[in-house]
């Protein structure tokens, strides 16, 4: 994923039934407990989520600069 413009328009056409199925379009997405954190543009931001399966639905929680990530902010 290039650009953060990239990330609605996959998310939307998404149909991940398990973690495992989003982990092959998103590599670089960690699975930390029960959110999801994303490495976007570049890797300069952390797009932190919940994805609910079931519901085919991505609740962001986070956007936050790689920075702030680290902190722990």
């Amino acid at each position: 994923m290039q650009k953060r413009k990239s990330f609605p328009p996959v998310v939307r056409k998404a149909n991940w039934k398990n973690p495992a199925e989003l982990k092959q379009v998103y590599r670089n997405a960690d699975l930390v407990g029960r959110r999801t954190v994303f490495n976007i543009a570049g890797n300069k931001y952390r797009l932190i989520a919940r994805v609910n399966y079931q519901s085919q639905r991505v609740f962001v929680l986070y956007l936050l600069t790689h920075a702030e990530y680290d902190k722990g902010a």
